[in-house]
């Protein structure tokens, strides 16, 4: 029989273990995420049961299943740790006084903001603070800030965990975009002619076919005569000149060749959230790289088509 559970002899790292496993749903993925093995997941997981004294998950048809112990854990688990990182945070802020500038901000973001929009406003930053040093991940996934995958996150879904500090920036809208040349060479497509032009669409996603079909436009993959789910690949294919394609508005905005096509048909905007842990307001050189960012994505989304052109596609 188990004895009481003492979270005063936990090991955190246990913990870190259990909320790897909730996120992934497989052993396996949360062991590669965490940079660990497989088997020294379970036994991390197998001994936080025995503390508790009950099981966490069980094996389901194509994933773990956690148990009400598990779910019950989830949240409570997610704040310890992060009161822990607080924790570490402050202490790195008391050793840091002399120089609190000076150091790594960690930084993830969607591969086309990374590419496209950040680099002018991290140049700008490095201008003003060469003491700073940025590791960037691009990615379209979501990094975990709670176990500090990255110090901040620029993100086009609004983050749901209630411990972060998230900052509404802008909303970009989205819009159908083709190079001048294939306007010259086939006209402009209306609603009535979207098949007679080339698409460029999305490989394995979904997304696109079901923005068309919810339009009224009954259409099968095939309709993209161009398909990658790369959105920077994409991109480049619009650009190009391989067929129309989805474009953020103020980076169409920067690409003189690209001409904007069918209004008619409307599309979502994209929101952009600045999302960071609330411990890092205890670091004043995080707070500075939050401001600068908040400040030159909002002015980048709002920049007039003529100041765009001449700032360069960055």
């Amino acid at each position: 029989m188990p004895g009481a559970f003492d979270p005063a002899t936990l090991d955190w790292n246990l913990l870190r273990a259990l909320g790897a496993v909730l996120d992934q749903g497989s052993f396996t993925q949360a062991a590669a995420r965490l940079g660990t093995s497989q088997p020294t997941l379970s036994r991390q997981i197998a001994a936080l049961e025995a503390q508790l004294g009950t099981p966490l998950f069980e094996r389901g048809a194509r994933r773990l299943q956690p148990t009400p112990a598990a779910l019950a854990l989830a949240e409570p688990a997610q704040r310890m740790l992060a009161a822990a990182q607080a924790c570490a945070l402050a202490a790195d802020a008391v050793g840091s006084a002399a120089d609190d500038l000076a150091g790594t901000v960690r930084l993830t973001a969607s591969e086309v903001v990374s590419a496209e929009v950040l680099p002018g406003l991290l140049a700008d930053l490095a201008q003003r603070h060469p003491q700073i040093q940025i590791e960037l991940v691009p990615g379209d996934t979501l990094s975990n800030l709670l176990e500090r995958e990255a110090d901040i996150a620029v993100r086009m879904v609004r983050p749901t965990q209630g411990t972060l500090i998230t900052r509404h920036i802008a909303d970009w809208p989205l819009g159908f975009y083709v190079h001048r040349r294939l306007v010259d060479a086939h006209g402009l497509p209306t609603p009535a002619t979207l098949a007679q032009h080339r698409w460029v669409g999305m490989d394995q996603s979904t997304q696109m076919l079901d923005g068309f079909r919810a339009a009224g436009h009954a259409v099968d993959r095939r309709f993209f005569a161009f398909r990658c789910d790369s959105q920077p690949v994409g991109l480049a294919m619009v650009r190009a000149g391989v067929g129309i394609g989805v474009v953020m508005a103020p980076l169409a905005r920067r690409l003189p060749d690209l001409v904007p096509v069918l209004p008619e048909l409307q599309l979502p905007v994209l929101p952009v959230w600045l999302t960071a842990h609330r411990a890092l307001r205890a670091s004043r050189r995080l707070q500075v790289v939050f401001q600068h960012l908040a400040a030159g994505l909002a002015a980048w989304g709002a920049a007039s088509p003529a100041c765009a052109r001449s700032s360069g596609s960055g």
